[in-house]
């Protein structure tokens, strides 16, 4: 037998319809803050994401799948998606369009790292991105994105964490404290660490290494460095949270894992699901489109990762709705009236609802049987009877009770008596 590949999961016909909630409450939040689905694919080159993630960073370095494909190209299976919308926009000429360009996305993404609780080698995100605005506005808007799609899904006990990191010129003076701070200890860190801090000590601060994260511990905090700009923008986003409702808390270690990010970043964060507590996260990205190519053009986003979803409302009990179930069973007694059945059944099935039939040659006791497994409201048993007077006997599953309906009228007669 040929086994999944270590780091994935199959989704099983008793799980997708919790999939089909998450994904349907994220589209629902979409259209209430107008996002617009983008499509992007799988694969990109892999310049997109060393240019766009960042060569410093650990899922560049480290977590890619990247291969050679036959025409000698250097391939990369998406690791995030910002990189990629942000390809799209500029490839598609999105610059010339109203601004702001709001976007969302669903997403399988791919990253080559240690399987754990909330974490696999192949992912799937909800993320939005919106391309255009510079404004403090925009970023409270799309943090009340994020956290309306969590009420949405009733999800308890997670917290919002903000922080700046600033701009360009900022982040300058921020790097030369935090060389100034590491360079004594650089013999205690790891090889990864001793390398960001010629590259980009901003890193640093995103080491998983236990000694390392200890020493970054009373590293200068990037709040303490920020310019008139920043500090500005940062106070109103925080006003514009405060004033619809959105606690938060200011955590100055969070830098986020990828390079593309400025000013404004933030995480929506539990403690019921492990190591990988982050649920939700994102931030200002405003240097990255240009550094794709394009003109230079402010943008913002976040992305949500659905396994984490699951596993947090799985392990504090939220609860899901009911997975969907038969409307109606329409059981044949014969030849004749299975051929009724495919009929009836295509009639409710058009009207929008659900409705099955027997599919194998089952006995009319075990066609009942059946329709009780599967969880059928309503089941009718058609006969000779039933096909010369067009008046079927329909049982309602959860009390017993049973009621004389004329063939035409069941759709009718189905979606009153559901309650």
């Amino acid at each position: 037998m040929i086994n999944i590949p270590k780091g994935t999961k199959d989704v099983l016909p008793n799980q997708s319809y919790k999939w089909q909630y998450i994904e349907d409450a994220a589209r629902e939040v979409a259209r209430a803050f107008n996002l617009k689905e983008v499509r992007t694919p799988v694969f990109e080159h892999t310049e997109l994401f060393q240019r766009g993630v960042g060569e410093t960073t650990d899922v560049v370095n480290k977590e890619m799948y990247t291969f050679e494909d036959k025409g000698g190209r250097s391939i990369t299976l998406k690791p995030e998606g910002t990189a990629g919308v942000a390809r799209m926009f500029i490839e598609n000429g999105l610059a010339s369009s109203p601004m702001p360009v709001k976007t969302y996305y669903i997403t399988p993404a791919f990253r080559y790292e240690r399987p754990q609780a909330g974490r696999l080698r192949e992912f799937h995100q909800f993320g939005i991105e919106v391309f255009g605005s510079p404004s403090p506005e925009t970023d409270a808007e799309v943090i009340f994105a994020a956290s309306s799609f969590l009420d949405k899904l009733k999800i308890k006990g997670v917290k919002l964490e903000i922080n700046s990191i600033g701009c360009r010129i900022c982040r300058n003076e921020y790097n030369k404290a935090l060389k100034n701070y590491f360079a004594p200890h650089l013999d205690k860190m790891c090889p990864n660490c001793n390398s960001r801090f010629e590259k980009n000590p901003l890193r640093i601060l995103d080491c998983k290494e236990d000694g390392c994260k200890e020493i970054a511990t009373n590293a200068p905090k990037i709040t303490d460095y920020l310019c008139d700009d920043c500090k500005k923008h940062f106070e109103t986003v925080k006003s514009l949270l405060a004033a619809q409702g959105v606690e938060y808390s200011v955590n100055s270690s969070i830098v986020r894992g990828l390079d593309y990010y400025s000013r404004t970043v933030f995480e929506f964060v539990s403690t019921q699901i492990g190591a990988q507590g982050t649920v939700c996260g994102g931030g200002r990205y405003d240097g990255l489109i240009e550094q794709l190519g394009g003109s230079a053009l402010p943008a913002i986003g976040f992305a949500a990762g659905i396994e984490r979803l699951l596993l947090l409302m799985e392990n504090t009990g939220v609860p899901f709705p009911e997975e969907n179930k038969p409307l109606i069973y329409l059981a044949g007694m014969d030849e004749k009236s299975r051929a009724e059945c495919i009929k009836l059944a295509a009639y409710v099935r058009g009207n929008g609802a659900c409705a099955e039939v027997d599919h194998m040659q089952r006995s009319v006791k075990a066609q009942l049987k059946y329709a009780d497994k599967i969880g059928a409201k309503f089941v009718a048993v058609i006969g000779e009877s039933e096909l010369s007077s067009r008046v079927l006997n329909v049982k309602k599953m959860s009390d017993g009770t049973s009621a004389a309906v004329k063939s035409d009228e069941l759709y009718s007669y189905l979606i009153k008596e559901d309650k």
